[in-house]
């Protein structure tokens, strides 16, 4: 070896020992969290704020300790732009790396929210509440008639527009913007070619969904879908009340099952026992398949029908085969027996 060159190999050594030691004391920072006690918060990093500012607000809350360990991990990735705002849950005991994968992928505080077919905007309500997504105030955007003709929808409030489904939300996702998906979902169930077979049949969207929110409530069996709706299109064609139970109970706002007597006489909007027609709007959310069912009702001439309290129901084209039924299936044939004489009219 060239004595003259050694010096330098010397030279080149010693950076490549410092390289190597900075680049280790480098990786120790990235991956040593503040404390390891698990403590969590929960850390907002506010719309707009900049990669510098959502840095001070970690460390304002206690979370990291050298803000330049970030900056850095910022511009040699390059993703110094891209800190998504919003709610984390984080911990002083997560590593900066953790915690910065955490903040750059928006790993944001999540609320799963399942809506069942059949909810009622109560139902919802109570939910979103309980989950702290929405508030009392800003619930009352599912009855303001700016924000639904917004979204195209000329119904009295959200009730019945509202997809049943399962949804993730961030915490401090704004309340319009979860309205808008959960009814963007609708959209895309409720499509053209069913929009082009509600034409076909001269219903409205609203009309539609209201049919399908009485099916929604009335059918536990899929099966059973297009005959309840059939019963219920051929009494709007000869134009009778459509007498539907669950109208009565929404009409009275009751947690009741059971429809007492006096119920049936009550003057509400929604009490079909009362109103000619389908109500002014949908009385829970109905799933895709009460939809369709009131969109392609089964061809049968059935004008009546009754629970076998098994879930299942009898259907009747007369109302002398009707009561016969009635009295056969219900345990209190008499109150029952009332109902259907009430059907006849």
């Amino acid at each position: 070896m060239n004595k003259s060159t050694s010096p330098l190999l010397q030279v080149v050594a010693l950076i490549a020992t410092f390289a190597v030691l900075a680049s280790l004391s480098l990786l120790i920072h990235f991956i040593t969290p503040v404390s390891f006690e698990e403590k969590w918060k929960e850390v907002e990093i506010t719309e707009g704020a900049s990669f510098a500012k959502g840095i001070d607000i970690l460390k304002n809350n206690g979370i990291i300790e050298n803000s330049m360990t970030f900056l850095l991990l910022g511009r040699m990735t390059d993703t110094d732009r891209q800190l998504k705002p919003g709610y984390y849950s984080l911990s002083a005991s997560m590593s900066p790396l953790q915690i910065f994968e955490d903040l750059i992928s928006g790993r944001t505080i999540q609320f799963s929210i399942n809506i069942p077919e059949g909810s009622t905007l109560k139902d919802i309500k109570k939910k979103f509440k309980d989950a702290g997504l929405i508030d009392e105030e800003s619930w009352q955007l599912v009855y303001d008639t700016d924000f639904l003709a917004s979204l195209d929808i000329y119904a009295p409030s959200l009730e019945g527009y509202i997809f049943p489904d399962t949804y993730n939300f961030s915490k401090g996702t704004d309340p319009k913007v979860i309205f808008k998906i959960m009814i963007q979902r609708l959209k895309e169930k409720f499509d053209e070619p069913l929009r082009e077979r509600a034409e076909e049949l001269g219903m409205s969207e609203n009309e539609v969904l209201t049919l399908a929110s009485i099916i929604e409530k009335e059918a536990i069996y899929d099966s059973e879908r297009p005959m309840i709706s059939a019963v219920y299109h051929n009494r709007l064609k000869k134009n009778m009340k459509l007498q539907a139970d669950p109208t009565v109970l929404y009409g009275v706002k009751t947690r009741r099952k059971r429809i007492r007597y006096r119920d049936l006489r009550r003057e509400t909007p929604y009490n079909t026992y009362v109103i000619k027609g389908l109500p002014p709007g949908p009385i829970a959310s109905p799933g895709i398949k009460s939809i369709k069912a009131a969109l392609y009702p089964a061809d049968a001439e059935y004008m009546f029908f009754v629970s076998k309290n098994n879930g299942r129901h009898y259907f009747s084209r007369t109302g002398k085969e009707h009561m016969k039924a009635v009295v056969a299936f219900q345990r209190n044939g008499r109150e029952f027996t009332r109902n259907a004489e009430k059907k006849e009219n």
